[in-house]
């Protein structure tokens, strides 16, 4: 298998895992932060701001990669 097989299945992991984060930060939101306690409720809060976060980098990845795997495509062609 070569490099930029890797790197178009590694392309499409990213965009999925960007849209896991997404639904990821929504669950976390609401099932940690409708917690009674106060500070559980902030805490569940910012985690789910955080992993939130991480879908852009996870799209930006997939693009990259993608672009990555069709250049050396065409190179070889």
């Amino acid at each position: 298998m070569n490099f930029s097989k890797i790197a178009e299945l590694l392309g499409y992991v990213c965009f999925f895992g960007g849209f896991a984060s997404i639904i990821g930060s929504i669950a976390i939101w609401y099932l940690r932060g409708g917690a009674d306690l106060p500070d559980a409720k902030a805490h569940g809060e910012r985690f789910g701001i955080f992993v939130g976060l991480w879908a852009p980098t996870f799209f930006i990845l997939s693009h990259r990669l993608s672009h990555y795997a069709k250049e050396s495509l065409e190179k070889k062609s």
